[in-house]
């Protein structure tokens, strides 16, 4: 959930402006906690999957009943100290779900009521055309630096990712996981029947997973890319290269 200085056209050329991105404190916090609760989320979620890796569809799936697709992973016997559905890895993707989605939801607050997803992340309706998104891309694929100037504003692909991960991604992942929970469906059966059923929900929610693991490894190459040191330090200190504070 990075946010960079918004900078309509690059037309600011000051010096002080063009050190880095910079952010203000609200949004070192909540990418902090994002990232610290998303990684305990991934790392149980791991080993809830190896306890189980079959996927199915509709209302029930087990071992020995015909499954949707197999993952190549060995079924892990769940002990006292394996990170498993019946240990503290549950609990522990339980707790860190909700303090992803509170967080989120400060962030998404934030976003809203300070119309930074209105300025900086709505992309121009030039900006959707083709040839800015192919030469984007071209980029990317090419491992291409950005300029200095490019650094400082999101360009179209990065805003239609942060869109999606912010609107889409995340809320299908908070919809599932609410799903797959005997106790929340009982009081709103209406959260899992229109997805088919619970394993239903759990073969979305892996897929869903699996795409904000991928935009994951592909936001840190990014930040590598455009100048690791940085970034880090406006990320941590609210302050670019020469040193300005954000607002």
């Amino acid at each position: 959930m990075a946010e960079s200085a918004h900078l309509p056209g690059l037309a600011i050329q000051n010096s002080d402006v063009l050190d880095s991105p910079r952010h203000s404190a609200l949004v070192r916090v909540t990418h902090w906690i994002h990232t610290l609760s998303f990684f305990a989320l991934v790392v149980s979620g791991i080993g809830i999957l190896l306890a189980h890796p079959r996927f199915y569809w509709g209302e029930t799936g087990a071992v020995g009943t015909p499954s949707l697709f197999d993952l190549p992973l060995p079924f892990l016997v769940t002990t006292s100290t394996y990170i498993g559905p019946s240990s503290w890895g549950r609990s522990l993707h339980f707790l860190s779900a909700w303090i992803c989605v509170l967080n989120g939801l400060l962030y998404a607050i934030s976003g809203l009521l300070s119309q930074h997803f209105r300025k900086n992340l709505l992309p121009a309706r030039i900006d959707l055309s083709w040839s800015p998104i192919s030469r984007i891309v071209s980029n990317h694929l090419r491992m291409k630096r950005p300029s200095e100037e490019e650094s400082l504003a999101y360009n179209v692909l990065q805003r239609l990712t942060y869109l999606n991960v912010v609107f889409l991604l995340f809320p299908s992942m908070i919809w599932t996981g609410l799903a797959m929970s005997p106790s929340i469906t009982s009081v709103f059966p209406i959260l899992v029947t229109v997805l088919g059923g619970q394993q239903s929900a759990r073969t979305i929610h892996f897929f869903i997973a699996a795409a904000l693991v991928l935009f994951l490894i592909v936001h840190i190459a990014m930040v590598c890319l455009a100048g690791f040191k940085n970034h880090m330090r406006a990320m941590i200190t609210g302050r670019g290269a020469g040193g300005k504070e954000s607002s």
